[in-house]
């Protein structure tokens, strides 16, 4: 049967209007039941506890809970595999830190490619690295740090949470850049690392604001620079590394992504509800406590993020020579 022209093109466009209806019907049914938020390191992480402060505020925001699993193990690699092969329905998503930038060039075989696996939704927040010392280094400058490390080459070691962290890198960055010659020494996890650098066992610290500031506002350990390139307001007396070497810059940043192919509409949806929530006022103030910089933005703003910083994190990687554990 020859449909007459008008019915014919009535139908046509009604058809090709069903996938954008189907993706705002997606969009407003969503989420129909609870959300899994994959953390690659343990609890109590920085990466962990901005995916709870997050989870809370998308639960209560979206009526579902947002359900905070961890997974860690491979500098975070194993959760982020673990969200690559998840269905892209948005139940499944990624609280995404440095590493994932890093890791792309740390690790010679992934079983994905972080870039084009997965679909950035939301920047969350910025936190500081720390130069941090034991009390007992005589240094109370990068300056004096600097001619310190120079003076006895090798006879300091610097803590960090595990090969290809942002911890890690940042120190790298710091070695590279001034030609000192310092001993790393990793750790799993902040937690350990920060027990034996105020215990002495390790004279040099570049962890996060997250992971020091109880310590630092405690005097045992001393700050004597943040690696932003700003000041941070939790610690504003204390001066950015790029003060005494220009061009440096180091940081930990977090946000969420989800698989590839995740409908547009559910992404824009989580984009949206991250930014209210990087907008109010609690949040608000418990990331400045945490000495964070709330960064927002679309979807775009957070991937251009994680590919400048794997792109610059490749160089360090490169030229420090750091293999994995």
């Amino acid at each position: 049967m020859k449909l007459p022209r008008r019915t014919f093109l009535h139908l046509a466009a009604g058809a090709a209007a069903l996938p954008a209806f189907s993706r705002v019907a997606t969009a407003q049914g969503y989420p129909s039941r609870p959300v899994r938020l994959v953390v690659g390191f343990a609890a109590g992480s920085t990466t962990d506890i901005l995916a709870r402060l997050m989870g809370q505020w998308l639960s209560e925001r979206l009526g579902q809970q947002f359900i905070i699993e961890n997974r860690p193990g491979a500098a975070g690699n194993i959760a982020a595999e673990a969200v690559v092969k998840a269905p892209a329905d948005g139940y499944t998503l990624l609280m995404v830190p440095p590493a994932s930038a890093i890791n792309a060039t740390l690790y010679d075989k992934l079983g994905f490619n972080f870039l084009s696996d997965m679909a950035p939704v939301a920047g969350v927040v910025r936190v500081p690295n720390v130069v941090e010392v034991n009390p007992s280094v005589p240094v109370k400058t990068v300056p004096e740090l600097v001619d310190h490390a120079k003076a006895n080459p090798g006879a300091l070691s610097f803590a960090s949470a595990g090969i290809g962290t942002a911890s890690h890198l940042a120190g790298e960055l710091f070695k590279v850049m001034t030609g000192v010659n310092m001993v790393h020494v990793a750790y799993r996890g902040d937690g350990p690392a920060m027990t034996d650098l105020i215990g002495g066992q390790v004279q040099v610290g570049f962890a996060t604001m997250t992971a020091s500031i109880g310590h630092i506002r405690a005097d045992r350990l001393r700050a004597l620079a943040v690696t932003t390139a700003t000041r941070s307001q939790a610690l504003p007396d204390i001066p950015t590394v790029s003060d005494f070497i220009p061009g440096y810059e180091a940081s930990s940043w977090f946000g969420i992504a989800a698989p590839k192919d995740t409908p547009a509409a559910i992404v824009d949806a989580l984009n949206k509800e991250t930014n209210a929530g990087l907008a109010d006022r609690k949040i608000m103030e418990r990331l400045a406590d945490m000495g964070g910089m709330v960064l927002a933005g679309s979807p775009a703003d957070f991937g251009k993020l994680i590919a400048d910083e794997t792109a610059k994190w490749a160089k360090v990687i490169k030229v420090a020579g750091i293999k994995p554990q």
